[in-house]
């Protein structure tokens, strides 16, 4: 393929345009969540319309039909889509970032994914305590397990994370690329909310990956590289997503509030209270719980978004970020969760009984929210402490960070 002339598919798709095909598609994905939440995935309709639109390649290369944009769309897209559903805003994060990380892999992976498929679904496993790694003539040999493979009913492929050991040591932090037939999909996905995700378990036992399959993340190790940034030399596609790698989901968290926001208010309008009589929008307190609310989701979204923009301007400039600025991108995104699920129990407490009904679409916000804020990027007490450390003159160092 020649890697200098953007394929045919969306790479003549700019930010505006993303952003508009983004925006049409939030009242189908309204009316589709509830089919989603049943079905525990997304339903063909709006993988459809996900794959007409290009949603799904927003961050992929243009010389793969991508549209390749720029890094501040790893917040906006899904943020926009969440204000459908946080679970179609969740996957499109999830298997669109994995379209962007492919670039970090040796050429040969790229081609051997997108050649079959250029619309593939790529999920993940990061964790890489749950993998197993043993050194192998050509690559390594893996096992493990891996729990929250959002989009896995959706993918063909998936990113493994694990420690390669040799005599009971670690040697290496990886991800391996493996092809659906090599792993096993477990249908454990039962939960609270977040239901249309469908972040299974998967797992493999002794399975062969090639060199060509698999790639370091030690950044830490001294004159760690990417094999194919030698091809991709977008500067964004440097950027660390082991410091703004909630971003993109926190995003959701954000469309997801704005959607409560925005149906409590369209509630609020027109709705008188049942004993009364007196018209809601005249009382001070749900005056007051609307504007916190409010202020809350904004301050999230400036959050996170000024992180992804400042992120981006450092990296168009040819710069690097330091590990203070990595974990201060990490304990935004999760004071920037917080913020959000505040913002949305206070909304949905203020629905009263009306919140309990499942035809009352903010039950659903609810339960989402609650349940996506246990992912670990928005964990305050793992997230906000090490931020702490080093701000007080401590030192803090990771392998993969």
């Amino acid at each position: 393929m020649d890697m200098t002339k953007p394929a045919a598919g969306f790479s003549d798709v700019g930010y505006k345009e993303a952003m508009r095909r983004a925006h049409e598609l939030v009242p189908f994905l309204r009316e589709q969540a509830p089919k989603c939440e049943e079905a525990r995935k997304l339903t063909p309709a709006v993988m459809d319309a996900l794959n007409r639109t290009g949603m799904l390649r927003y961050l992929q290369p243009k010389v793969r039909g991508g549209m390749e944009l720029p890094f501040i769309a790893y917040f906006d897209i899904p943020e926009m889509l969440a204000r459908g559903d946080i679970s179609v805003g969740w996957v499109v994060a999830n298997l669109a970032s994995h379209h962007r990380n492919l670039v970090w892999w040796d050429p040969k992976a790229q081609e051997e994914v997108w050649s079959q498929d250029p619309d593939a679904g790529i999920a993940s496993g990061i964790a890489y305590q749950q993998g197993r790694g043993a050194p192998a003539d050509g690559g390594i040999v893996l096992s493990g397990e891996w729990n929250f493979s959002s989009g896995t009913d959706h993918s063909n492929w998936s990113m493994l994370a694990c420690i390669v050991r040799e005599g009971g040591k670690p040697v290496d932090y990886v991800y391996c690329l493996l092809h659906r037939s090599d792993y096993e999909v477990v249908d454990d996905w039962h939960t609270l909310g977040m239901r249309a995700t469908s972040s299974k378990t998967v797992r493999c036992k002794d399975v062969f990956v090639p060199a060509y399959r698999v790639l370091s993340m030690y950044v830490a190790r001294e004159g760690h590289s990417w094999p194919g940034l030698e091809i991709h030399r977008n500067p964004h596609y440097r950027i660390p997503t082991t410091a703004l790698g909630g971003h993109c989901i926190g995003g959701c968290m954000v469309g997801n509030a704005r959607a409560a926001l925005e149906i409590t208010i369209d509630h609020v309008k027109s709705r008188s209270t049942n004993y009364t009589g007196a018209k809601m929008r005249e009382f001070p307190t749900v005056q007051l719980r609307v504007s916190a609310a409010g202020a809350k989701i904004d301050a999230a979204a400036l959050l996170l978004r000024n992180d992804c923009a400042e992120a981006q301007g450092v990296y168009e400039g040819g710069g690097t970020l330091d590990t203070e600025t990595r974990l201060r991108y990490k304990r935004n995104c999760a004071l920037a969760a917080r913020l959000c699920v505040e913002a949305v129990d206070s909304l949905h407490e203020m629905a009263g009984a009306n919140g309990i009904f499942d035809r009352y679409p903010l039950q659903r916000i609810f339960r989402d929210a609650r349940a996506a804020a246990g992912h670990f990027s928005f964990s305050t007490d793992a997230q906000l402490p090490p931020w702490g450390l080093v701000a007080l003159g401590g030192e803090f160092s990771s392998p993969t960070l």
